[in-house]
């Protein structure tokens, strides 16, 4: 079976999208420039663990 921490991690990006937009709405920039932070730093890290390894 495949590492699930992939997906937990896309779950997880796609709950603080919601939260970045939810803050946005309610002008709160900080936070949602926060939020939005983190989102593409749980995403990038979804994306690293599924990168191929190389041919070896």
């Amino acid at each position: 079976m495949e590492s699930v921490w992939p997906i937990v991690l896309m779950g997880a990006a796609g709950l603080l999208v919601g939260g970045t937009y939810s803050m946005f709405r309610q002008e709160r920039r900080a936070a949602a420039v926060v939020c939005g932070v983190l989102a593409l730093v749980a995403l990038a890290g979804a994306v690293l663990w599924w990168w191929p390894q190389g041919a070896a």
